[in-house]
């Protein structure tokens, strides 16, 4: 692994992936493009200046903040708020599109020196002036298909085998899950809180794994179809959960910060239109 990223040439394709002018790259060459899943949830706290994977991209982190890319190493400033010079001659951040980054190693103490130089505004990069020619490119792919459908076929096998070692050691078995066509639901330590969504009401659930970031929905409160119930956050994506129908919201199985598994039933939205008779009311005395 070490040998395919300081091998690698990444083709930085995107500013600000996470925050700050922060690179997204992919390797040129298909055969250097690792791959990987994400934290899910994602880290609440990541270093500035780490370099992560995620999929089959790299990132620099800009700034501290959360993330989910796997980290193969660490660098030097991609954002520069104060100095004029060097990389940052022109604007705070070091990078452009279509630049190529080529990683070398150093040592812990190095790296601190150079962290040093460069928020000084007199880091030491190695800049080569470059084109990156299509044509060449599409030629060199044609030339290299059979040895990168080979990794292509070994990466394959490699995946299919780790997914069935996960298989085999039940990370796939979901018995601590909640029983959502049940209307099952979970309390705040991931235990079951016997919910029961009322007779003719429909549970509104979570689409995937989440955090609960905002809960808009309250008991009784009328809302129409699309109408905004609550927010989920994954993987510093907000995701905004809206009524299926027109209704009353009936009762409400969640709250802020709590998180929620898949197919967890957030509350009970009882539909407009015709529904069992109300019992007629008693008289007090």
């Amino acid at each position: 692994m070490k040998e395919i990223v300081f091998a690698a040439q990444y083709l930085v394709l995107g500013l600000g992936d996470v925050y700050l002018g922060a690179p997204v790259a992919t390797p040129v060459d298909p055969r250097h493009r690792l791959v990987t899943t994400k934290y899910n949830p994602a880290r609440t706290w990541t270093a500035e200046n780490s370099v992560g994977i995620g999929g089959a991209y790299l990132c620099v982190y800009g700034m501290e903040g959360p993330g989910g890319y796997q980290f193969v190493g660490r660098t030097t400033q991609v954002w520069n708020r104060f100095q004029r010079s060097g990389l940052f001659a022109e604007r705070p951040w070091a990078l452009r599109f279509f630049d190529r980054i080529e990683w070398y190693p150093v040592s812990a103490e190095e790296l601190l020196d150079l962290r040093a130089e460069t928020e000084a505004g007199r880091g030491p990069v190695d800049v080569t002036e470059g084109v990156f020619d299509y044509g060449e490119y599409t030629r060199f792919l044609a030339a290299n298909a059979a040895p990168i459908e080979a990794f292509r076929a070994r990466q394959s096998a490699a995946f299919a085998a780790e997914k069935e070692r996960w298989r085999i050691s039940g990370e796939f078995d979901r018995t601590a899950e909640p029983d959502a066509g049940a209307g099952g639901a979970r309390s705040v330590l991931g235990e079951p809180a016997g919910v029961r969504v009322p007779a003719g009401a429909t549970g509104v659930t979570a689409p995937f794994i989440a955090s609960v970031w905002q809960v808009d929905a309250r008991p009784g409160m009328r809302v129409a179809k699309g109408d905004k119930l609550a927010a989920l956050e994954a993987m510093k994506m907000e995701t905004i959960i809206a009524a299926p129908h027109d209704g009353t919201v009936a009762e409400v199985y969640t709250a802020v910060g709590t998180q929620v598994a898949a197919g967890q039933v957030l509350l009970a939205l009882v539909p407009d239109g015709p529904g069992p008779a109300a019992p007629e009311p008693v008289p007090a005395r």
